[in-house]
């Protein structure tokens, strides 16, 4: 079998066997995977974030912050990222896979925005323990988890009070949205993944809590936002990232719109060739700032 295939119908098998669990009402215990350490930020069992680290004595070439896709809802979690943050972790690059609160296990507004600022702010404590530089610090983003990246990288823009709003302990130097949702209001007008948006946000009347979340009501951005989107995509229409690019370099941001082969999951695909053109600009993101120390143990 096509070693792409296989992947993605372990993926699916994996996505089907979290929906079973959940619809029964189980908790599950996510295993840590082998060559990670697992750090949690909170009580809850989807408050944490594996930590992956190149070998003693390689360089590290910058930090990737990965946030899972999945609309938003339980039914997907943090194995979605595994595969990604072991490729990257084999090129050199210090990988923090994170898992947070989603609608269906306690997630939805304001609790997956509180999650995703605190888990990527833990990434510090991380970083201290092993000497890391985040000089470089690139947020990877899949689908939701691409509204959750660019979401974040504006959080220093927040007014006080809001989920998320301060000054980040660890700032994000660019973000990579693959096949993001990033624009909330004509996702809800689509009606995108049957309500995903309003189940994320609730009453869509409450204008103020939608602009918090949108992320283009966030624009213009400092970092460098890089949005990859698949040509063959029905999950998550192109428009999506397309809408964002617009609004992000009218208002004098620096933001790129590239068009990549492939559907919704070729670009969480390590091997295909819309991943590859993810390594790319991921690396391009990280040569901006130069690479960190390398591990020595």
């Amino acid at each position: 079998m096509d070693p792409l295939r296989r992947r993605s119908l372990l993926t699916l098998a994996v996505a089907a066997g979290t929906a079973i669990l959940t619809a029964c009402g189980i908790r599950r215990e996510t295993a840590v995977p082998s060559g990670a350490l697992r750090y949690t930020y909170g009580e809850d069992p989807s408050q944490f974030a594996d930590l992956y680290l190149p070998g003693e004595g390689q360089q590290v070439q910058g930090a990737v912050v990965i946030i899972h896709g999945g609309y938003w809802r339980s039914t997907y979690g943090a194995e979605l990222g595994v595969p990604l943050a072991e490729d990257l972790v084999s090129r050199g690059y210090a990988c923090w896979n994170l898992e947070y609160r989603r609608v269906g296990n306690g997630g939805g507004w304001p609790a997956t925005f509180d999650d995703v600022a605190a888990g990527i702010d833990h990434l510090a404590v991380a970083a201290e323990e092993h000497g890391l530089d985040l000089g470089s610090t690139t947020a990877l983003g899949h689908s939701a988890g691409g509204h959750l990246a660019v979401w974040a990288a504006g959080r220093e823009g927040l007014p006080a009070g809001a989920p998320g709003a301060g000054t980040p302990a660890v700032p994000l130097t660019a973000v990579v949205s693959q096949a993001g949702v990033l624009n909330l209001r004509q996702a809800r007008e689509l009606g995108l993944s049957n309500g995903a948006v309003e189940d994320l946000l609730g009453d869509p009347e409450d204008a103020a809590r939608y602009a918090l979340a949108d992320p283009m009501t966030a624009v213009p951005l400092a970092a460098p936002v890089y949005a990859v989107h698949g040509m063959e995509d029905t999950t998550v229409p192109f428009s999506q990232s397309e809408s964002y690019v617009t609004a992000a370099t009218d208002a004098g941001a620096p933001a790129e719109l590239i068009p990549v082969p492939g559907d919704h999951f070729a670009v969480i695909t390590p091997g295909s060739e819309a991943w590859q053109r993810i390594v790319e600009l991921l690396d391009a993101a990280r040569r901006t700032k130069g690479p960190g120390p390398s591990r020595d143990g």
